[in-house]
């Protein structure tokens, strides 16, 4: 009889904790799937602060080459737009005569874009302004493109994230060409509790995009990923960034291209350098 009673309110004892244990995890989910929407919003308000100060600061970049070979650049803003100087080779910095030969390239643009009529710098300024709002738009509709869930928190690095699952959003449609790709894929996005910034991004395309004004068809295997670092204060800068492209021109030719470019030395541009 007792063992029958003890197994009884064991039994009942059981039952409790699974049911406090599925309590516990329905609401930690109904909390996660809310909070999605506000962790987004925080991020978005700190990738536009990132966008904005961008333009300030001068950096190196590497770009790895389809063969394994890399190449650095400088890339410094010059007069309202900027310049690229090639500044090493699979990590060996260039020889005398190539160091001279940049030096004289780098000299003839600083002359030439001071010669420029206030038209002209303002066209040259206006494309570079545009480019850059073409890339931060991607982005920006990464968040509006896609409906987000919480998976968790979890360690990235030295930060802690929530990490959120990106799925399509149904209806979404799309403001430009370059944006349509999102309507095919899926992806991650690990953000810092801290500061809400973006440590990292994955997105891969998961079924066919037609581009149908490039007669182009964007295939499964694209995928894009980026990393971003804090440089000063609150403003993180990209970190790393690479790209796949599978895609099918004339929807019969295969075209596959790849990017692999990793950014680092930031530091604050110079006003007066080139005045």
């Amino acid at each position: 009889m007792n063992a029958g009673i003890s197994s009884r309110a064991l039994d009942y004892s059981v039952m409790k904790v699974a049911a406090l244990f599925a309590t516990f995890f329905i609401g930690a989910s109904a909390w996660a799937q809310s909070d999605a929407d506000a962790i987004i919003k925080c991020s978005v308000e700190a990738n536009n602060v990132d966008w904005q100060a961008a333009p300030q600061y001068d950096h190196l970049e590497r770009d790895r080459q389809p063969d394994g070979s890399t190449k650095t650049y400088e890339v410094m803003m010059i007069l309202g737009s900027e310049y690229q100087r090639l500044v090493a080779v699979n990590g060996k910095p260039l020889s005398t005569e190539e160091q001279a030969l940049q030096q004289q390239l780098l000299d003839e643009v600083i002359a030439q874009r001071k010669r420029e009529s206030p038209a002209q710098r303002a066209q040259r300024i206006a494309k570079y302004e545009k480019d850059r709002k073409r890339d931060h738009m991607l982005m920006e509709q990464l968040t509006v493109a896609f409906n987000f869930n919480v998976l968790g928190e979890r360690k990235l690095g030295p930060y802690e994230v929530y990490e959120l699952q990106a799925t399509p959003r149904p209806g979404y449609q799309p403001p430009n060409t370059e944006t349509k790709v999102l309507t095919g894929m899926r992806g991650k996005l690990w953000i810092d509790k801290l500061t809400c910034q973006w440590v990292k991004v994955e997105a891969e395309v998961v079924h066919p995009v037609a581009i149908v004004g490039f007669l182009a068809q964007v295939q499964p295997g694209t995928r894009f990923e980026l990393e971003k670092m804090p440089v000063e204060d609150a403003i993180w800068l990209p970190k790393h960034f690479s790209m796949k492209a599978r895609a099918r021109v004339l929807f019969l030719f295969s075209h596959n291209s790849e990017d692999d470019e990793t950014y680092f030395d930031y530091h604050k541009a110079s006003a007066n350098e080139w005045k």
